[in-house]
């Protein structure tokens, strides 16, 4: 995994994108589960450390390196509320992209 980067998106509903580089350094096909996790830093309601919300399978070739790309939207900023409504509140947030939730890669956003 390298080059994580985070860019702005062109509009619409999606806020971000969180890309990575990913490539097989091994001898033989392989496949990988990129896994993207998301943590609210200060919410209005108490919020997991990390939540899983996106994976993507890939396969690659020996010494083939994939970008795999990830767009920031409601489905991956949201929660319900006490209220139990739907909501997306503005704020930081970390993203964290990796093969397992231990061994991830961090890169900061703010929700404006």
């Amino acid at each position: 995994y390298s080059d994580l980067k985070l860019s702005d998106s062109d509009g619409g509903n999606i806020y971000a994108r969180v890309s990575v580089n990913v490539r097989n350094v091994g001898k033989y096909k392989g496949e990988e589960v990129v896994q993207l996790y998301v943590r609210d830093e200060v919410a209005s309601v108490t919020r997991p450390i990390k939540e899983l919300r996106g994976f993507e399978k890939i396969s690659l070739e020996p010494g083939e390196t994939k970008t795999v790309t990830f767009d920031i939207t409601d489905e991956q900023l949201g929660f319900y509320d006490n209220n139990m409504d739907y909501v997306v509140e503005k704020g930081d947030f970390t993203f964290m992209v990796g093969t397992n939730s231990r061994d991830v890669q961090p890169i900061k956003y703010t929700l404006k």
